[in-house]
């Protein structure tokens, strides 16, 4: 099985140890703009782009789970999921 941050990583075209340090700060509560500017070595130098893009990314799941369990019936989600254009 393939980890959230090796799919990420894949899909913005980075290392897995730049998602997963952007992770860790963002689970710190450090801000994109903020890690754009002040934490580039962390991340091994992501833009804002792609530090926005990878937090995107990991809300998509979250959200999908939250809608699921709010509908379950799966064109409700898929009606969810394409109105906030997630799908």
């Amino acid at each position: 099985m393939i980890s959230i941050a090796q799919r990420i990583a894949d899909e913005l075209h980075v290392r897995v140890s730049q998602v997963d340090a952007t992770i860790a700060l963002l689970d710190d509560k450090s801000t994109v703009p903020f890690i754009a500017r002040y934490r580039k070595e962390a991340t091994g130098g992501l833009d804002d782009t792609q530090l926005r893009a990878l937090e995107e990314r990991l809300a998509a799941p979250l959200i999908a789970r939250i809608a699921q369990a709010m509908h379950p019936e799966p064109r409700a989600v898929a009606a969810l999921l394409e109105d906030a254009k997630l799908g």
